[in-house]
């Protein structure tokens, strides 16, 4: 390797916050016109280190050096690292709702004439730009009707008007389903072939093993290894490792299930959209659960399992039109969450930052949450009592944070899942619902959340979880039922399913197709 091949060098990067030292010693190194995946658990580093690369902790914040062409940079800020050619794309797009493709593609980056916007050369050229990343559509479209997919692409549409050399891309496919995730990735390979950099943020080995050119690994703040790998061929049991430090022989925790009756039940459950009369996203769901049961929700993205569950829940979602809902053999009327709440229900939301979670809240004011009453004495909350419970579950849990008093917007995706189900677990429910539990969580973070709802149920809960990851659901369940537009189509016991039959039930309208 020569000198002149490499676009970006970090050397020795030390990052510290109050109490914590994020980044101790990092060391890496990118070549020009590779794919560069960087992987670790949460709360290993990778992000604050992509935020000192971006300028998002401009220098002076951290020791160590960033040399750009063999050349040392000192960024100041964002605008600075994006006039040098870095651009990042944060797990949380940074995109206005409101505006239109184009509007988004050039904020804070117009193309002005004469002390005005050109507006029609903005079009013309978010045209060009659409067009290099595959996005098909008006350029005046709000962003807001786009799909993750499709909004994911004018983000790095937006990179490209910068001149981006070198593009961040920080958990890209984690909300994005598996025809755009694969769309992605091909997107990236034409920006490698056309000598752009990348640094990809990612979990999902597969996809690391699909586009990656190298892989660092960072543990604790640290590098732990750096090496090159051929294309479709990374050695993943190396990366987990590496990551955590020992050796995951199973991905899914040994369990043997002891199954009692039938502890919840749903029957002819419809509801209907709460925007599209007539078109119902529940389509006469029935279902059981028994207790210290796991039950698997599969589906494609859009099948209905989100829209199913938070009905379900306190009906959160959609215009209830019929069914009956029963919880160890008495039918259970929860038309809002605090009845669903006192029913014996829990629901872990899919989206944790937005339905999970006050990301202004401390750790111990968000698991106390879901059961107030229980800390709470002559009006009043005991600051004592919030505090030992909260920190009972920040101990049994793993929560890695210096105290329960810290934000949980400080936290890692997998310390903040970890957060949300204490938060579920604290009102000690009969039935918990949990979707995406492991969503954008590396592989360490959700082994343990696999045990965690493994003693969920060894307690005689009901537990039903909601999982796009097939591997993951054959894994964890003791039995799976599949949805297709809002219909449940089948049900397979643990040793009876696979990916195959699965995806057959995910796909077709009939119920029972199996």
């Amino acid at each position: 390797m020569t000198d002149n091949s490499i676009i970006l060098e970090m050397r020795h990067i030390v990052k510290e916050f109050p109490g914590v030292r994020a980044l101790d010693d990092v060391t890496m190194h990118v070549r020009r016109g590779e794919i560069h995946s960087i992987c670790g658990e949460n709360g290993a580093g990778k992000s604050t280190l992509m935020k000192v690369l971006s300028g998002v902790y401009p220098h002076g914040t951290y020791e160590g050096e960033i040399l750009l062409d063999g050349e040392e940079v000192e960024f100041k800020d964002i605008k600075s690292s994006e006039r040098a050619g870095i651009v990042i794309i944060h797990q949380e797009l940074a995109l206005i709702p409101e505006l239109s493709v184009t509007e988004n593609i050039f904020l804070g980056n117009e193309i002005v004439r004469g002390g005005i916007i050109d507006w029609d050369g903005a079009r013309l050229q978010a045209l060009e730009l659409m067009a290099r990343v595959g996005l098909e559509t008006d350029p005046n479209t709000p962003v807001k009707n786009l799909g993750v997919g499709q909004q994911q692409l004018v983000e790095i549409a937006r990179a490209l008007s910068k001149n981006v050399r070198l593009l961040i891309l920080d958990e890209p496919t984690s909300a994005l389903n598996e025809e755009d995730s694969a769309n992605l990735l091909d997107l990236m390979k034409g920006l490698r072939a056309r000598g752009i950099a990348q640094i990809m943020i990612s979990h999902k080995l597969n996809e690391i093993a699909v586009v990656s050119d190298s892989v660092t690994v960072i543990r604790d703040g640290r590098t732990v290894e750096t090496y090159d790998v051929e294309a479709g061929h990374v050695d993943e049991d190396r990366i987990i490792r590496a990551m955590v430090g020992r050796s995951l022989d199973h991905r899914y925790p040994d369990h043997t299930p002891n199954i009692g009756e039938v502890l919840f039940e749903v029957r002819d459950w419809l509801v209907e959209h709460p925007q599209v009369p007539g078109r119902y996203i529940c389509k006469n769901s029935s279902f059981t659960v028994r207790r210290g049961e796991i039950v698997g929700f599969a589906g494609l993205m859009g099948a209905g399992r989100t829209e199913l569950a938070r009905s379900l829940f306190g009906r959160t979602y959609g215009l209830y039109r019929s069914g009956k809902m029963f919880l160890a053999g008495k039918e259970v009327h929860a038309t809002s969450v605090r009845q669903a709440i006192r029913a014996g229900l829990a629901y872990v939301p899919e989206d944790r930052k937005t339905l999970g979670l006050n990301l202004l809240d401390t750790i111990k004011s968000t698991i106390v949450s879901a059961n107030l009453g229980a800390i709470v004495h002559g009006g009043l909350i005991d600051p004592d009592e919030e505090f030992q419970v909260a920190s009972g579950y920040r101990t049994s849990l793993r929560i890695k944070s210096p105290s329960v008093n810290v934000g949980v917007s400080t936290l890692s995706g997998g310390n903040q899942q970890k957060v949300v189900l204490a938060k579920w677990m604290y009102p000690d429910p009969d039935v918990l619902i949990l979707d995406e539990p492991t969503r954008g969580i590396d592989v360490g973070a959700k082994y343990e959340i696999y045990k965690l709802i493994q003693q969920l149920a060894d307690q005689g809960k009901a537990v039903i979880v909601i999982s796009s990851e097939l591997p993951e659901l054959l894994g964890m369940s003791d039995r799976i039922y599949t949805i297709c537009e809002g219909r449940i189509t089948g049900e397979l016991a643990r040793e009876d399913a696979d990916q195959e039959r699965l995806m057959r039930l995910m796909t077709t309208t009939s119920a029972d197709a199996a």
